[in-house]
């Protein structure tokens, strides 16, 4: 049976989606470009209610994990912040170390990029690990009476954590390549980890800690203090 707190996060995922398409159209209509979500990216993430009563059969933790939220967020969301604050030394201090004069793509208008990477990490982790995850794993209960199980998590493992660094690759430098490409598979690795160990929770932490830095507060320094 799923948890209580579980049935409330999946619900606070969906407000956070709503609040950014309804603010996100608010802003287009005051001429504020920005990246839009529309009523579409809602149907798209509705995947995620059935897979929360499907952990429990997927062998995996509870969208929330085992342990009280604190304990569950504490170490993924630090590492995400690690990779964040790397990002920002290695792609922000050393390449572009002059201001920007507008906010680039990766940037969004504060409190707005709360919301739109808020909801921009959930699409990642749905579709990139938590489905594909939460379906194999179900299916290793049945292959060979589950004795390929472990195999099946080291093939996923891999998988999943070559996904975003292989269709994100950046153009430019061979070593912003090969950064990018090493980085991106570490933390998507570790997120794999994560998700294996204490649940969805954990998993989009780590990645919500590296958008804080990377596309949040890297943004309120460009909007607010460059741009100014």
């Amino acid at each position: 049976m799923i948890k209580t707190r579980d049935i409330i996060l999946t619900a606070s995922f969906f407000l956070v989606i709503i609040a950014t398409i309804i603010y996100g159209q608010a802003l287009d209509k005051q001429g504020i470009p920005v990246r839009l979500w529309n009523w579409t990216n809602l149907l798209i993430m509705l995947p995620l209610i059935p897979l929360a009563f499907l952990q429990k059969k997927a062998g995996l933790p509870p969208f929330s994990g085992d342990k009280g939220i604190a304990a569950t967020l504490k170490i993924p969301v630090l590492a995400g912040i690690v990779f964040g604050l790397l990002d920002v030394l290695v792609i922000k201090v050393l390449q572009h170390p002059e201001p920007y004069t507008s906010l680039p793509p990766f940037l969004q208008p504060f409190p707005y990029s709360i919301f739109l990477y808020t909801s921009g990490a959930l699409d990642i982790e749905l579709y990139y690990r938590l489905l594909p995850a939460t379906l194999f794993l179900m299916a290793s209960h049945f292959v060979g009476k589950g004795k390929y199980r472990k195999g099946i998590v080291i093939f996923l493992a891999v998988v999943t954590s070559l996904i975003e660094p292989i269709m994100q690759l950046p153009s430019g430098n061979a070593w912003l390549i090969f950064y990018s490409f090493i980085t991106g598979l570490a933390m998507n690795g570790l997120q794999f980890y994560f998700l294996i160990r204490s649940g969805f929770l954990a998993q989009l932490s780590v990645r919500l800690g590296h958008y804080l830095i990377w596309h949040i507060l890297l943004g309120i320094y460009v909007q607010f203090i460059e741009l100014a």
